[in-house]
């Protein structure tokens, strides 16, 4: 099993495209190579293949905050699970339930007024996992550019106490740990290990 994430950036037109794609390449180079792990079309739309599909909503969760550093910026992502049937060296011509699973679930994304959602083959463990992103979404999509940035730096390097992430931002710890529980931190992680603990439950 693997997943595959769908995604294209909200008012992609309202920002100049050199600034949004060069986080967003750094952010996708993080995962893997382009353009077999990843691949930009259309200018604000991509799609990445996580082989290992337990840090795919992490993954969709670091990406939403890379992408949040730019206002008004904001991004719509689905996480598709399943199989891959037929292999490329580009992603996007690659074929699979996990890749026809995330194609679907990200065409209902706008209809369905959610930001990050995911699609399995299991319709309980998917009605679970939706409703708990369209919760922690309420948080993830009233990040401010600092709390994004904060919530970013954190997930790229999960050793980092708050202490070094305080240097690295030049604040104090004390404010560290103020732009994460606004951000809502800690909660948005308990739904991304929910995810894993029912997903190791089921692969």
């Amino acid at each position: 099993m693997i997943s595959v994430i769908t995604a294209d950036i909200i008012n992609s037109r309202k920002s100049e495209p050199l600034i949004f794609l060069r986080l967003l390449k750094k952010e996708l180079n993080e995962f893997g190579k382009s353009p077999r792990d990843w691949e930009i079309y259309g200018g604000d739309s991509f799609q990445l293949r996580i082989d290992d599909p337990l840090n795919a909503v992490l993954a969709g969760i670091r990406i939403k905050a890379a992408i949040k550093q730019i206002k008004p910026l904001d991004i719509r992502l689905a996480i598709g699970l399943g199989d891959i049937t037929y292999r490329s060296n580009k992603i996007t011509e690659c074929n699979g339930s996990a890749f026809i699973n995330s194609g679907e679930k990200f065409k209902k994304l706008k209809k369905e007024k959610q930001k990050l959602a995911i699609k399995s083959k299991w319709q309980d463990f998917d009605e679970i996992m939706n409703l708990c992103l369209k919760l922690g979404m309420i948080a993830m999509d009233r990040w401010s550019v600092v709390s994004a940035e904060t919530v970013s730096l954190a997930l790229s390097d999960p050793k980092a106490s708050q202490e070094d992430l305080g240097k690295i931002l030049n604040i104090k710890q004390n404010a560290v740990s103020n732009r994460l529980a606004r951000a809502h931190f800690d909660e948005i992680m308990e739904i991304n290990e929910l995810y894993t603990n029912k997903l190791n439950s089921l692969i």
